[in-house]
């Protein structure tokens, strides 16, 4: 195990890609957890084709596709938390309006410029290869931000999580706080997709808080484990994708998969108990 370590660390592109991955795994967690719990689980789907549509349209003007994908994958988080939340067009609905329109206008750019080539490939399943140097500082400027507002504000965070009606009657600013969710949800989509694609990217944030949640009772207990699980089985997957040469995304969410039926496992037998 030490020997395979070693040969990983010593190529420059699979070291950015455990930082990088690591980083942004940890953040899909903690986020992952208050999305869920308040039933926004898949707006990390939809925000993912909408960076899939901004980078697809920015490698074919050939301009910088995370810093074109993040302030429109961020206007599209707060697009769609003000239409879910203010017209009739709610939850599930809004998700697949945006998500699909952004896809679509992606692959109608692609289709008249560059075609379906390498870089569009990983912009939808990910690549480790994906990651240049500018790309991983840029990603741990911004892995930081995230994980710093997270803490600053995770009391609040966690008040509009599980009771948004008293947060707001004790004069928390919810809409704010819903906002800040949708933009650090947003930053980490985008962070994440140039290794886990944009078709894999959501399983971040959804199944290490579900995997927790079969075991764990607590808001903070559920908040840990996810965060250590998540970067735990990116780890293993990427180790995994080293070894047997398998597709780095779909080796992390198998690895996910996995603790998710152990965790289950588990928790019906101390149910049982």
């Amino acid at each position: 195990m030490i020997d395979i370590l070693e040969q990983m660390l010593s190529y420059p592109f699979l070291t950015r890609a455990i930082v990088v991955g690591s980083l942004v795994s940890l953040c899909s967690a903690l986020l992952g957890v208050s999305l869920v719990l308040k039933r926004y689980s898949m707006i990390g789907d939809g925000l993912s084709h909408v960076g899939f549509g901004a980078m697809a349209i920015a490698t074919a003007v050939n301009v910088a596709p995370l810093a074109v994908a993040v302030p429109v994958v961020i206007a599209a988080a707060f697009l769609l938390l003000r239409v879910s939340n203010n017209s009739a067009i709610k939850g599930d609905a809004a998700i697949g309006l945006i998500s699909t329109s952004a896809l679509a206008i992606g692959v109608l750019a692609i289709s008249m410029t560059t075609g379906m080539n390498t870089d569009v490939y990983n912009y939808m399943f990910g690549s480790v290869l994906a990651m240049s140097g500018s790309d991983v500082r840029l990603s741990m400027v911004l892995s930081a931000v995230v994980l710093i507002l997270f803490i600053v504000f995770y009391h609040k965070i966690f008040a509009v999580t599980f009771d948004e009606t008293f947060a707001h009657a004790v004069g928390i600013k919810t809409g704010f706080y819903n906002m800040l969710i949708a933009f650090l949800t947003a930053v980490t989509i985008v962070l994440g997709m140039r290794m886990m694609g944009a078709l894999l990217i959501s399983s971040l944030i959804i199944f290490p808080a579900l995997t927790s949640m079969r075991v764990c009772k607590t808001f903070k207990a559920v908040i840990i484990n996810s965060a250590v699980l998540s970067v735990v089985c990116f780890f293993v997957g990427i180790v995994i994708s080293y070894v047997y040469a398998t597709p780095t995304g779909a080796s992390v969410v198998a690895v996910n998969m996995v603790m998710f039926a152990v965790y289950t496992l588990v928790g019906a037998v101390r149910r049982r108990i």
